[in-house]
């Protein structure tokens, strides 16, 4: 029997147990709770009232599915409440929620309903904008705005009924949400997860919540942190949730105040944008009690504890849900920590041979990456991976018997701690928004005189990626990065966090043999060879990486306790 821990450390059910729950049975357990249970912005709802609403969405789901087929629906909306009354709908309704990431743009976004087989779309007129002239195979009439009045009149006819009659909604196996990750080979994948799986992370995930917690969140719901590590865990123990439309910065102290938010997720940088915020004597008066989150820099989750007076607590894990990390209070700080003990967690080699523990120089630098560095698994794990949506071969290569391959790599020191080395093939990882290279150098590749790109990642000053370019223009053509900043600013199918912030021009890409271009000797040149242009944040231009400026980023990585080279 495969144990299921929560985040603090106490046993919540056996995995076995877990799977005769539904996501269904989470949602009645608030049925009748007058509790508070959802706040946004001026509106307020009871738990009851929330499950009410959810209850509508499926009524209105079930007149929308076709010949008992499968019914995917494909959700592309910000933070909204209606989101996630969807989500409980297709609980009820036994269909399944697709989350559509709306920082994608043209094809590749067109491409995720597709890969999905999305059989409808739920937008608002934001979001049918980034649906004009793309192909997302479905038809007009299956595209539906949910901040119009036919919406709310659909919705308002079941007001009040009980919910459908639906088998598939009582069932553990049913496919509940569909959530993208990125691969190597630049198709994202949607990662499965049914009805018992979520149910389970909402009773592993509760953080000891009460309904005396308040739990805010704005990360994006089309990302599992959101759903899986906040909203779900709140249904489960009946926690008020509150909830932001989209990140801000600014917003986020007034809004912990004002919510009196005791829990608080977050992923990648979102904490270096929090304390780039001037500091202010309200941080030390707040209720908050836990923050949980992902990839923040060690330094950043120091002065947020200074600040703040609460020190976050990380966890590093997959989107598959097959392996988990946390990050305990004794671990080694640029560490991911160790895994629970229901996790068999390991480094191997490409053999599938265990890695011998790293060792270290007096300074820190690791003395032998070359036999140390491997790929992070966990070795019982293949049984928590519940597949991706339509991809049978990659979900294949992460399978290995029993094991589960993260993709990942990493190292492990004498005492058991893991640390995280990378990502294999093209994959990035920005702000807690994973991605690859391929579909970017496709891009890149449209701008006038380019003869060959490469696209990969390097190493973030604090936690992550950055996108870095490299490119050969065709004889006699001259790069302009004025131009080639106007360019990525007029591309509708660029994401929001794929523009590089390093561009290196060279007169010869290096290739291999077989005239691929060889990356490995790209990556270790990174930014600091050549002639390299800088992208500062949110500009739109490029500007020559001064002597000056290589040196104030080296310094950054060296107070981070990060290494510049991938």
């Amino acid at each position: 029997m495969t144990a299921t821990t929560s985040r603090d450390g106490a046993v919540v059910q056996t995995r076995e147990a877990m799977a005769a729950e539904t996501f269904t049975g989470v949602l009645l357990r608030r049925a009748e709770d007058d509790h508070p249970g959802l706040l946004f912005e001026d509106r307020a709802w009871s738990w009851r009232e929330v499950i009410a609403e959810c209850v509508a969405r499926a009524h209105v789901l079930c007149g929308l599915r076709r010949d008992d087929a499968p019914l995917h629906v494909g959700v592309l909306l910000e933070n909204v409440p209606e989101y996630l009354f969807l989500i409980g709908g297709a609980a009820f309704a036994g269909a399944t929620l697709v989350g559509l990431n709306s920082t994608r743009r043209g094809d590749e976004l067109a491409g995720d309903a597709r890969r999905a087989d999305c059989d409808l779309i739920l937008t608002d007129r934001a979001g049918l904008r980034l649906l004009e002239d793309v192909d997302t195979g479905v038809a007009a009439d299956r595209v539906l705005r949910v901040d119009d009045a036919q919406w709310s009149a659909r919705v308002g006819a079941h007001r009040g009924a009980a919910r459908p009659a639906v088998p598939a909604a009582d069932d553990p196996a049913s496919l509940l949400l569909l959530l993208f990750t990125s691969g190597s080979t630049g198709a994202p994948k949607a990662v499965r997860c049914t009805s018992g799986r979520l149910a389970m992370l909402a009773a592993a995930n509760t953080c000891g919540f009460t309904p005396d917690d308040v739990t805010y969140n704005a990360m994006p719901l089309f990302h599992g942190n959101a759903i899986m590590a906040c909203w779900a865990p709140s249904v489960y123990a009946g926690a008020t949730h509150a909830m932001r439309r989209r990140f801000s910065a600014s917003g986020f102290v007034p809004d912990i105040r004002r919510v009196g938010a005791t829990f608080v997720n977050y992923v990648g940088r979102s904490l270096a944008y929090i304390l780039s915020v001037p500091e202010s004597a309200e941080e030390r008066n707040t209720a908050l009690r836990t923050v949980f989150g992902t990839e923040a820099a060690a330094r950043d989750r120091d002065e947020f504890a200074r600040r703040f007076g609460v020190r976050p607590i990380e966890s590093y894990g997959s989107s598959e849900g097959a392996i988990v990390i946390h990050l305990t209070e004794d671990a080694p700080p640029t560490s991911l920590g160790l895994a629970p003990a229901f996790i068999d967690a390991r480094v191997w080699d490409a053999n599938g041979a265990e890695c011998p523990p790293a060792r270290f120089a007096a300074d820190g630098r690791l003395l032998n990456p070359e036999e140390a560095i491997g790929e992070i698994v966990n070795a019982t794990g293949a049984a928590l991976f519940e597949g991706y949506y339509g991809d049978d071969e990659a979900g294949a290569q992460r399978i290995e018997g029993a094991a589960y391959r993260s993709g990942d790599l990493g190292y492990r020191d004498e005492r058991g701690y893991f640390y995280f080395a990378g990502r294999s093939g093209d994959r990035l990882r920005v702000d807690g928004e994973n991605f690859s290279a391929a579909p970017i150098e496709r891009i890149l590749a449209r701008f006038p005189g380019v003869l060959l790109v490469a696209v990969f990642p390097v190493p973030d000053p604090r936690t992550g990626d950055q996108v870095m370019a490299v490119v050969q223009m065709q004889d006699g053509t001259r790069f302009d990065p004025g131009a080639f900043g106007e360019f990525l600013t007029a591309q509708p199918d660029l994401g929001t966090k794929w523009a590089p912030r390093f561009v290196r021009v060279v007169d010869a890409i290096p290739v291999t043999g077989t005239r691929k271009i060889d990356k490995p000797a790209l990556r270790r040149a990174g930014w600091q060879e050549g002639r390299v242009l800088l992208r500062e944040a949110r500009q739109p231009g490029y500007a020559p990486l001064t002597e000056g400026a290589r040196r104030a980023l080296l310094a950054e990585f060296d107070r981070y306790g990060r290494s510049p080279t991938a």
